[in-house]
């Protein structure tokens, strides 16, 4: 199979920067099924860009790839990771990864959601110490992103500059109007938070009108 990935790893490394696997989408994708086998392909803008192969058997998810680090040679990788199931509150059970990782010369075995290709193995984040982006945003870029998102969720487009959508087809009144008052607090705080941060580029008038200095 050809090669996930290569380069130099990082320790301060985003998870939007990864290559990742999900459970979920193994999982609906019929990929957990024993005996189940082919090939996980990345893709940008529909170009293929790597790939890996895996194979389903009963002690696991078995992962077949090749990876280059630090420019060397390619190195053939293949890495089993656990699958197990967890009783859901309303019936049935949901599937996990078991982080194959060892730390300190202890097996990780972390039940979690999504691996991430940080180094030769697909491991957790915790193994990597990998972070998403929106840990290290400030409170302004927080609120943002909020305002942003309630945005989009009512079809609209992000940015102070846009109009709020009209009210979705069959969405409540009231739940619309939360929605646009949710938008109004969350931008206010970005305006604000954004103004106190260069409150010192501002003239004694500003700041008086601002904050009341």
């Amino acid at each position: 199979m050809g090669g996930y990935g290569s380069g130099r790893t990082s320790y301060h490394q985003k998870a939007e920067d990864c290559r990742s696997l999900e459970v979920n989408r193994f999982h609906r994708e019929g990929i957990l099924t024993e005996d189940r086998s082919g090939a996980w392909v990345w893709s940008c803008e529909g170009e293929e860009v790597a790939r890996i192969g895996y194979h389903m058997t009963s002690g696991g998810l078995v992962l077949d790839y090749r990876i280059r680090l630090y420019g060397d040679d390619w190195e053939p990788i293949k890495e089993t990771v656990p699958i197990t199931y967890v009783p859901c509150n309303y019936g049935g059970t949901r599937p996990y990864f078991q982080c194959p990782g060892y730390v300190d010369g202890r097996r990780c075995g972390r039940r979690v959601g999504k691996l991430f290709g940080g180094g030769r193995y697909f491991l957790c984040r915790h193994c990597y110490s990998v972070a998403y982006g929106s840990q290290s945003e400030g409170r302004y870029e927080r609120a943002l992103r909020r305002a942003n998102k309630t945005r989009m969720a009512l079809g609209g487009e992000p940015g102070t500059a846009k109009w709020i959508a009209p009210r979705p087809k069959g969405m409540w009144h009231r739940t619309y109007e939360r929605h646009c008052e949710q938008i109004a607090r969350d931008e206010g705080q970005a305006d604000f938070m954004f103004l106190r941060k260069y409150a010192r580029l501002l003239s004694p008038e500003d700041r008086e009108m601002f904050f009341g200095e």
